[in-house]
């Protein structure tokens, strides 16, 4: 048994490999050649016969393209070889356009099939005054014919509907590889460029510290062990999303991180200030982590290029909102960052994800440099 379903599976699958346009040829002229073979083995066969078979048969080379024309026209030509008694016992060709149409046709087209085709059955068996029993026996053939149709119309839309959700699947996944690889790249540029910027400033100020101040020199030397060695911990956490479990290993930077960010910028000479208004709300950690990157790249614009003598940061707890601004009395927007910038760029994203604004530019009173985000609690 199971020898025979292999075998009928390779020939079903070879039979769908064969191209459309030659199935269809061969499927009308079986149905022609079973019209003329039954009329032959009556003894009624005729020149005719051959020339009639073949135009009710024709028009299924077209089927797959026009099938409720095909239904329509093959239908007209069954009812009148069934009437003259020149159709044999199975209206081979019909049932092939109902089993067409039933696969094929939108509802509408199908109901008015299915319609034409009870008449069409009907008027052949009636007008021949032929036994009502044969009415029954044509009607269940038919209907086989079409539910056979209909299980390949439905076989064929849950593929459909797979694919459209394999394909929304990949898109999805496709998406979320994109925004992580994003995510990435802005964590890693905000580490980067906070920590070198500070690593330079403190590389550069060492030597003459070192002639003037030692003691100050030894400190800068540790702020810029302690800037590195933190900045290699952040790098491992960022990279380490990228192998199973190790993203876990160290917590993500939050609000309790932003003194040592204060105090890391006010190891390179400016006079940072934080302050922090209301009553500080339970946030979730990626609401924490884009706070601190938020301060993070604003201090690192400030060090690099803003020449600032004194910074301000301030968190402002609202009752549905936290407001982070960062000010400083340097030089402005032209030189604290680029506009087109990645730093800033990614604090963009940063906010965007969170719901909330971010505000880039001057002081009020016009002066040095100013950034304010505003992040939704809920």
């Amino acid at each position: 048994m199971s020898t025979l379903t292999a075998r009928a599976q390779r020939v079903a699958q070879w039979v769908r490999e064969l191209p459309p346009h030659a199935v269809d040829a061969a499927i009308a002229v079986l149905c022609a050649a079973y019209i003329v073979g039954q009329i032959g083995i009556e003894g009624r066969l005729s020149w005719a016969v051959p020339l009639l078979a073949t135009v009710n048969a024709a028009p299924l080379l077209w089927r797959r393209r026009y099938p409720f024309l095909v239904t329509f026209i093959t239908g007209i030509s069954t009812t009148w070889l069934a009437i003259v008694d020149m159709l044999g016992n199975i209206p081979a060709a019909q049932l092939v356009a109902t089993y067409t149409f039933a696969a094929l046709c939108p509802p509408l087209l199908r109901l008015i099939a299915v319609a034409g085709t009870i008449l069409g059955v009907s008027l052949s068996i009636l007008i021949p005054a032929e036994d009502v029993l044969n009415l029954g026996m044509i009607g269940i053939t038919f209907g086989m014919a079409y539910a056979l149709g209909t299980s390949v119309r439905a076989r064929r839309d849950r593929i459909e509907m797979l694919e459209e959700r394999a394909r929304r699947l990949t898109e999805q996944h496709e998406a979320a590889a994109t925004r992580e690889r994003q995510r990435i790249a802005r964590e890693m540029h905000d580490i980067l460029a906070h920590s070198m910027g500070l690593v330079v400033v403190q590389a550069e100020a060492g030597p003459v510290a070192v002639r003037s101040d030692p003691d100050k020199a030894a400190q800068m030397f540790d702020t810029i062990s302690a800037t590195a060695r933190e900045s290699l911990a952040q790098l491992r956490r960022t990279l380490g999303v990228l192998r199973a479990g190790e993203a876990e290993r160290l917590p993500a930077p939050g609000l309790d991180g932003l003194t040592t960010l204060v105090e890391h910028a006010r190891d390179s000479g400016l006079a940072v200030t934080l302050e922090e208004h209301g009553q500080r709300a339970a946030v979730p950690p990626d609401f924490a982590a884009t706070v601190y990157r938020i301060v993070q790249e604003s201090l690192t614009n400030t060090v690099k290029h803003a020449h600032a003598q004194t910074v301000h940061v301030t968190l402002d707890w609202q009752d549905d909102a936290l407001e982070v601004t960062v000010s400083d009395d340097g030089r402005g927007l032209a030189t604290d960052a680029e506009p087109g910038g990645h730093g800033l760029t990614g604090m963009r994203e940063r906010v965007a994800a969170l719901g909330g604004k971010l505000d880039i530019g001057a002081n009020p009173d016009g002066t040095g440099f100013r950034i304010t985000a505003w992040l939704p609690l809920q």
